[in-house]
Order: structure tokens, then C-alpha cells, then sequence
């Protein structure tokens, strides 16, 4: 299908100059593969606190920022699929010390190495795979996310926080860094900004805790709509209805900022309506056939542009 007749069926987004989506991994991925019409009308702000797999065995071994997330939504983002874009993808198997990595990861790596900016490491790789939208890491400063814990202690690390069985006192940055001017830029433009869906402590709200970026929000005349999980999440933040998540989101921020709220069917009848009475929510079914814990581009896509166009005429 060509970009004019996909871009054709979303009324609404036509008209929306420039759309922010923040979140990490998998989730943001699939928000911007579903928008990647928009081109360079679309910015995706990445969480860049990743401890786990290829990039936490790197980021251990060599330093630097958590390239993993960055590299899934570039690759995601992907219209015409390459010789690069498959060679950016390309995971090591066998044993040894490559087994397992991702060669993104580790061109990125190389370039960061290279004492080339991160922002600019990432437009490199943009004009390479051909991505029109933006890529920007939430920081482009080393960082991990850490939690305070009930007990009086601490952990660092995405890792130990997903394993956690209940929920944490707190979320903090260690150390706490500057969010990336770009993010903070793309924010200013918004018109909508989109949250999520994804790991809620470990993907959505690592660059929440950026306070320049909380400011951002706080200040942004954008509509802010929340994308829900389709699959209940594993681990503590499995204890979390959509209304704690919308909750904690305006706790962090310090702001009520959440107009609208995209989420499966089976979440509305469950929702606290006392406590997010000013939010519209907008409940369908978007479950992609193959993998139903993952969201429909077509779905995903034309829920969004519903969303905007209510928001639009309040």
C-alpha cells in the first residue's frame, strides 16, 4: 500500500504538524511503525535506561548509553525493508564473546566510541536504514533507573525493577542527567504527545522522572493521550490499574496532564471513573492477529486518529 492511500484514511492526523510519542522498546516501537506515514511529522522520545540483554552486556563491559531500545525503533520504523536494515538487525548466534549481540547495537556503539554525538550517531543510522521520523534518547548521558524499596533499601537497574514482585516506594535516575535539548524541542511543537503502551516503570516512566521533561509536559498546550498494554504486564507493575498508572503518570509530573486514554475492551468496565472523570476513553479492540498482546499498525493507527478528532472538538 503506498504512502498516500494509508496517509489518505487518517483525517485527523493529516492535520496534526508535528505528533511526539515517548516510551521504549517494543511498545514505542509499534506506536511508530503504525505512524510512520507521518514522516518527519513524527518524533519518538526513547528511554535510554536499558540494562538487560545485548546493550546490558555492553553498556557493563564498554560504558555509554543503552542503545537497545533506540536501535528496536529505528528498526521498526522501517518502511522499505534493506540489505542495511536487515544488517542492522542481524543478531550473532553461536558462542563466544559476539553470541547474542545485536550489530546495531554495536554500530551505535562504535560510533558513540567514536566520540560522535548520540543524536547525531542516530541520524547517521536514520539516512542509512532511510527513516524519515525523529529518534531522540530521552538523554544522551549514561544512566540507569533505580527503585527505593519498602525495606528502606535500593536497586539499580530495568532489570531487578522488572523482577520486582511489589510495587516500589519510588523511581529515581542514578545518576540524574540532562534530558536531550531535542526532546525537549520536539515537546514544545507537539500537538499531541502519546504515553506508552509498554513496560509502565521500566518503559514510560524513566524520561517522566527528567524534570526538564516533566517541565515540558506541564507546560505543553499539546493533547496527551495514554496508550494502555493489550496484555496484563508481568511482575509488580501487574498490581497497577489503568487508573493507578494515569495517577502515578500526574504524580511524577506534578501535573494533571492525561486527556485521553486508548485501551482494550476489557479495561473500561474496571476503570475508576471517580478518579480520571476528565479523561475520555476510548475502548476497541486492537490486538494484532499474530501476536495478540501486541497492537494492530492498522488498529493502533486509526484508534489514535479517532482519539485526536474527539479530543480536537471539545
Amino acid at each position: 500500500m503506498s504512502d498516500l492511500s494509508r496517509h489518505s484514511r487518517h483525517e485527523h492526523l493529516d492535520e496534526i504538524k508535528h505528533i511526539v510519542a515517548i516510551g521504549g522498546g517494543h511498545g514505542l516501537g509499534r506506536v511508530l511503525s503504525a505512524l510512520s506515514f507521518m514522516k518527519e511529522r513524527l518524533t519518538g522520545i526513547v528511554t535510554t535506561t536499558d540494562n538487560g540483554g545485548s546493550t546490558g552486556r555492553i553498556r557493563q563491559e564498554q560504558g555509554g548509553i543503552a542503545w537497545g531500545d533506540l536501535r528496536n525503533c529505528l528498526n521498526q520504523i522501517i518502511i522499505e525493508p534493506s540489505t542495511a536494515s536487515a544488517l542492522f538487525e542481524y543478531r550473532f548466534t553461536g558462542e563466544g564473546e559476539l553470541s547474542g549481540h545485536n550489530l546495531g547495537n554495536l554500530m551505535l556503539k562504535a560510533l558513540e566510541d567514536m566520540h560522535i554525538r548520540p543524536i547525531e550517531a542516530i541520524n547517521l543510522i536514520r539516512e542509512l536504514l532511510k527513516v524519515k521520523s525523529h529518534i531522540i534518547p530521552m538523554s544522551e548521558e549514561p544512566v540507569h533507573l533505580a527503585a527505593s524499596l519498602g525495606s528502606g533499601s535500593s536497586i539499580v537497574g530495568e532489570v531487578s525493577i522488572d523482577n520486582l514482585t511489589e510495587l516500589p516506594q519510588s523511581l529515581f535516575l542514578v545518576p540524574m542527567v540532562k534530558a536531550a535539548q531535542e526532546a525537549i524541542s520536539a515537546l514544545e511543537q507537539a500537538e499531541v504527545i502519546l504515553l506508552g503502551p509498554g513496560s509502565f516503570m521500566t518503559s514510560i516512566m524513566p524520561p517522566l522522572l527528567l524534570p526538564e521533561l516533566a517541565t515540558a509536559l506541564r507546560n505543553s498546550k499539546a493533547k496527551v493521550i495514554f496508550i494502555n498494554n493489550l496484555g496484563i504486564e508481568i511482575g509488580a507493575a501487574s498490581h497497577l490499574s489503568l487508573a493507578d498508572r494515569i495517577q502515578k503518570i500526574h504524580e511524577i509530573v506534578g501535573e494533571s496532564i492525561i486527556d485521553g486514554v486508548i485501551t482494550p475492551y476489557r479495561e473500561k468496565s474496571a476503570v475508576d471513573l471517580s478518579v480520571i472523570s476528565s479523561v475520555k476513553i476510548l475502548a476497541k479492540r486492537l490486538n494484532a492477529d499474530d501476536i495478540s498482546y501486541r497492537h494492530d499498525r492498522t488498529l493502533l493507527a486509526k484508534a489514535i486518529d479517532e482519539l485526536v478528532g474527539e479530543l480536537d472538538y471539545e
